[in-house]
């Protein structure tokens, strides 16, 4: 049997800025932590979907991460821990973690959500066949004028969001009112 599954990227979305904010001292926006237990209320697997290149620079570990993941609700967690242009597959913008996650917990792509404030994400879930939401917290709003500047092409320019939020706690409304394209 397939679940469904929501996807929400850590920094920009959750909380803290469109800077990487290190475990410990990030701050979760208001009422996101309402909003990851109204999704698992209604059923969901509720899955991290993070790079973090800090711990392969030695700034954080991947334990501090993942307890920090785990103490704001997420029921697994999907992290890339690479630098930029390490040639990981797992890294965004590939779609290396949604695919993982789908083989690790029986997920039909299709039925799962991205949550996220940045172009790479919306790719991602595009490869995979996710729905996409993005936030205007963090880095979406500078992201979306990119887009609407013309400065995505190709791949790029196909991975329009499905919704458009201005933030986590409205794209997981949309979420529970079906994800419709609106």
């Amino acid at each position: 049997m397939f679940r469904q599954a929501v996807f929400i990227d850590r920094d920009g979305t959750l909380g803290g800025t469109d800077r990487v904010v290190l475990p410990g001292e990030f701050e979760l926006y208001p009422k996101v932590q309402d909003s990851i237990q109204s999704l698992r209320a209604a059923g969901m697997l509720i899955c991290s979907f993070t790079n973090q290149p800090g711990i392969a620079r030695g700034e954080a570990t991947m334990g501090e991460f993942e307890s920090e993941l785990s103490a704001f609700g997420f029921d697994k967690i999907y992290l890339c821990a690479h630098e930029h242009g390490a040639g990981c597959q797992c890294r965004k913008p590939s779609a290396g973690m949604l695919l993982k996650a789908a083989e690790d917990n029986h997920l039909d792509l299709a039925k799962c959500y991205v949550i996220r404030d940045r172009w790479t994400d919306m790719l991602a879930a595009k490869e995979a066949g996710c729905k996409k939401a993005l936030v205007m917290t963090g880095a979406g709003a500078k992201e979306l004028e990119k887009y609407n500047n013309h400065e995505y092409f190709g791949k790029w320019k196909d991975a329009y969001p499905d919704f458009i939020a201005t933030d986590l706690n409205e794209a997981v409304t949309w979420i529970l009112e079906g994800g419709v394209n609106k």
